[in-house]
């Protein structure tokens, strides 16, 4: 079986990219702050504040247990999630490896 796309690339490069695809949408990265603002675990509570039908807030819980930053557990009918401290720090060692190289130019542009 031949390489797929992803194969070419490291495994950093794409971890990465799974991760940034995961939050890149405005409901997820309100989820998140939501839960880090209040600094504990949410219950059925983001609906209200976020404005957005449970199903769909449901699908944003999903991508971001997918990746792993939340984690959470269902009991009945309630739901409760926060976040991974030791995913969300190694996102942050990701993003500050990925942003720390210098960018200034030499004779460009």
């Amino acid at each position: 079986m031949g390489l797929t796309k992803s194969d070419i690339f490291t495994q950093e490069q794409n971890e990465l990219s799974t991760i940034l695809k995961a939050l890149a949408h405005p409901a997820r990265i309100a989820i998140l702050q939501h839960i880090i603002k209040l600094k504990a675990c949410i219950c059925n509570d983001l609906v209200e504040e976020l404005g957005l039908a449970q199903a769909t807030i449901s699908q944003h819980l999903k991508e971001l247990k997918g990746i792993g930053v939340i984690k959470g557990s269902i009991e009945g009918t309630s739901i409760c999630y926060c976040i991974d401290e030791v995913v969300w720090n190694n996102i942050k060692s990701l993003l500050n490896d990925f942003f720390i190289d210098d960018v200034r130019k030499i004779n460009c542009c």
